[in-house]
């Protein structure tokens, strides 16, 4: 520090918090005044050092506050008045952070009382303003009772400065004051001087005082809102576009706090007026108002264009904010057009901002949410990538809600909102994979795993999957193709058809677990370590555990290296005793590993392994304590596997189903047009001789009991399929039926038979019979269903 060479001083001074920390007593005595002398005469760099240093001393608290004051705070007080203006903000930023930590006393002593004459008109313009910031710290340092003694009367001196830049700041400390002194004095004491210094000459002076009165709204009663701060409001809103353009940018970003802070007192004319303001400002700058001429248009400058592009992405930001203000039942009609507007604006920030808030803009609509379906399909497909990225952010979220928006947003909507998205979404992708910018890329790929929950898995499959599997196998950031892998195996994991899973794990194993390239190979260990992260272990076991462990021979040291990292977790796959086979593969493959491996980095690698390996407890079949949240989350994953083979299983039940349907139908229409004379003359002839005889009334009633009983026997309980012919005589669990005479039933059953106009009601109510529930159809395994199929026909053949 002595030497005189700034670079050496300034280097002691960068370690000075080093040196606090090892020997504190030694610095302060011998380094800090050494230091203290240096500074005043030392270059720009050295004090900027100096003033991070100190502050990082105080926060770091090396020594006790009482130390600090004592050999620091009259060095950052000397500096603070610095004639370049960097040095003495620096210095300043270090006193507040100082005055938060010390006690009251010693800032009264040492800082109050020298601010009483440092904030004097005597004093300089660098000093005054100072002072403004001193005291918007001090204002939560002290009780009210002495910043109204001591503090307001400077205040209200430095409020009514001659200098324009000392007003401004003063204006805007008193935000802070207000908060100290409490609601009654700020209406007494603040207020007033916002009012005055709201009408001042001074452009900056009356935009500090609109910015510090829309902050200030939640301390002002209704009276003081309707009385004082909405004429002042509506004042600055007619000035603004006339001769005051400083204000626009700064009206525009606080509109939407404004329209909300002051919604109780509007009337509805006044409602309008503001609605009608924001609509305004919003595409200001994109319409020229008529009477313009093509000279006036060239008089638009550069500055002038940056500030209506800044007011239209205010405009952006607060549109979430304006959607409360006119309730959102009233979007479509007061907001949609600027909506769509601002979507499309031709200046990327204003978009970008669209795209950021586009999230809360969808919550505040809910079951409205369908409404802006094509905004979300052209900011997704909008040509800056900027955009995109704002919008992906909240992507999943979004979708959700486009697709589950409320009650009132049915399946029509979602099922019309699906095939604009699904080419947008693809779109998006593509322009992302094309650019420089794969952070982008990558985000995309991850947000995309929502995309399950959002459209169905043949959809995914044909547009989503295999573009995932061309990532992984040609894109070249590593980062990307570990989101596309981590993607594909969530849409792997929710597929809903057995051939394109087993079609998907055979291309895994093929061109990755098998790849020619060793970085495919490599990318193969990645998509198995996210396999295990999101199927059951007996999944992985079942497909991928084999193709696996056939990487401990591959011919590139890294691949093998990667394998043994991820030994343990493919242990801890195992089930004891079912995969007893499975675990003597691995022994054997790592003691193949520890025999051959000639690379020394992979054999050490092993040898930990083989450790590690050896201290891990296998866990069972059966549920243990150690492994009780693993199993119950690993049986859970079983569990959706297992029922989404189910589900699958029961479409394809249900398309048979009603391809069969159909054909009896169609079958049945053909014979019933074939032999509509015969069936009509047997009708007549059946007719005419029941009512004759006793026991056909006998049969008649016979039939309906049991007719309703077979009925409500369907409705209660699901019928194997093997008793389908249950129609073709009455229902012997019934009494009723049961206790008929045997005469009655047989001729009931001749009747069925003979007449051709009971055969589609009878061939009708057995093909219902012969298709059991969905309920049912969980108890019995697909070789049961066969065999129940194949009975069935041929007792429906019988009955024919």
């Amino acid at each position: 520090v002595s030497s005189g060479q700034d670079i050496q001083g300034t280097s002691v001074v960068a370690n000075l918090p080093v040196l606090m920390r090892q020997n504190p007593a030694e610095t302060l005595r011998r380094v800090v005044p050494k230091i203290r002398e240096v500074l005043h005469v030392a270059g720009v760099e050295m004090q900027l050092t100096a003033a991070v240093s100190f502050l990082t001393v105080l926060q770091e608290e090396s020594v006790s506050i009482h130390t600090y004051s004592h050999s620091f705070l009259h060095i950052i007080l000397q500096n603070l008045e610095h004639r370049d203006a960097g040095v003495s903000n620096a210095w300043l930023e270090t006193l507040l952070a100082v005055i938060e930590a010390l006690p009251k006393e010693t800032v009264r002593h040492e800082i109050l009382n020298p601010l009483v004459s440092k904030a004097q008109i005597s004093q300089t313009l660098q000093s005054r303003l100072i002072s403004c910031k001193i005291m918007g710290k001090l204002a939560n340092k002290f009780e009210v009772h002495i910043i109204k003694r001591e503090i307001l009367p400077l205040v209200k001196s430095l409020c009514q400065d001659v200098e324009y830049e000392v007003r401004t700041c003063m204006c805007r400390q008193l935000e802070h004051i207000a908060q100290g002194i409490g609601t009654e004095l700020t209406k007494t004491v603040v207020l007033p001087e916002l009012v005055e210094l709201a009408r001042d000459e001074g452009s900056s002076v009356r935009l500090a005082a609109f910015e510090t009165l829309v902050n200030l709204l939640d301390m002002f009663d209704a009276d003081d809102r309707s009385q004082t701060v909405l004429p002042l409001v509506k004042s600055f809103c007619e000035k603004s576009f006339k001769a005051d353009e400083s204000i626009l940018v700064s009206l525009s970003f606080h509109l939407g706090k404004l329209c909300n802070g002051l919604y109780g007192i509007f009337t509805p004319e006044q409602h309008l007026r503001f609605l009608e303001f924001y609509k305004k400002l919003s595409t200001l700058g994109l319409q020229q108002e008529n009477g313009h001429n093509d000279n006036q248009l060239q008089l638009q400058t550069l500055e002038q264009e940056k500030k209506y592009i800044s007011v239209r992405k205010n405009c952006a930001y607060n549109f979430p904010a304006m959607i409360v203000f006119v309730d959102p039942k009233n979007f479509h009609l007061e907001l949609y057009s600027i909506f769509f507007c601002l979507c499309h604006d031709p200046e990327v920030p204003v978009r970008y901002t669209m795209a950021i808030s586009f999230y809360e803009v969808a919550k505040l609509l809910n079951s409205g949410v369908y409404a802006i379906h094509k905004e979300l399909v052209t900011l997704l497909q909008d040509e800056s990538l900027e955009v995109l990225d704002a919008l992906v952010g909240h992507l999943p979220e979004i979708l959700e809600l486009m697709t589950n928006g409320g009650e009132n947003n049915g399946s029509e909507s979602k099922l019309l909102s699906i095939p604009d998205l699904i080419p947008a979404l693809t779109t998006a992708e593509q322009r992302a994979a094309a650019s420089l910018k794969w952070r982008t890329h990558e985000k995309l790929l991850q947000k995309y795993a929502c995309l399950p929950n959002i459209i169905s898995s043949d959809q995914i499959y044909y547009r989503f999957l295999h573009r995932m599997l061309t990532i992984i196998l040609t894109n070249n950031v590593l980062p990307v193709q570990k989101a596309a892998a981590r993607t594909l195996c969530v849409y792997l994991r929710y597929n809903r058809k057995q051939e394109q899973r087993h079609e998907v794990i055979q291309k895994l194993i093929e061109q990755l677990g098998q790849g020619k390239s060793y970085w495919n190979r490599l990318r193969f260990l990645d998509t198995c370590e996210f396999i295990m992260e999101l199927f059951s272990k007996s999944f992985f076991c079942k497909y991928f555990f084999l193709p696996l462990l056939e990487l401990t021979h591959d011919p590139v040291a890294n691949v093998r290296m990667k394998l043994c990292y991820l030994l343990p977790k493919v242990k801890s796959t195992l089930k004891i005793p079912a995969d007893k086979h499975l675990l003597q593969q691995l022994e054997l493959c790592i003691r193949k590993l520890l025999c051959q491996e000639k690379d020394k980095d992979v054999l050490t690698i092993v040898k930990k392994t083989v450790l590690e390996l050896d201290r891990m407890e296998m866990s069972v079949d059966a549920f243990q304590k150690k492994f009780y949240e693993n199993d119950i989350l690993d049986q859970e994953k079983e569990r959706q596997e297992h029922l989404l083979l189910e589900m699958e299983q029961l479409e394809k039940e249900k398309q048979q189903n009603e391809g069969r349907s159909t054909n009896i139908n169609d079958k049945m229409f053909e014979k019933k047009r074939r032999d509509s004379k015969t069936s009509s003359v047997l009708t007549k002839s059946i007719t005419l001789t029941v009512p004759g005889s006793s026991s056909g009334t006998s049969v008649g009633k016979e039939d309906k009991k049991s007719k309703l009983v077979r009925s409500q026997s369907f409705n209660t309980q699901a019928l194997h399929p093997k008793y389908s012919n249950i129609d073709k005589c009455p229902n012997k669990s019934s009494a009723t039926g049961y206790t008929s005479s045997v005469s009655g039933m047989g001729k009931s059953c001749l009747l069925s038979f003979a007449d051709d106009s009971f055969r589609p009601h009878s061939t009708g109510n057995s093909g219902n019979a012969a298709f059991p529930s969905t309920s049912s159809r969980n108890l019995f395994n697909s070789a049961d269903q066969k065999n129940s199929g194949n009975k069935d026909s041929q007792s429906r053949k019988m009955s024919m």
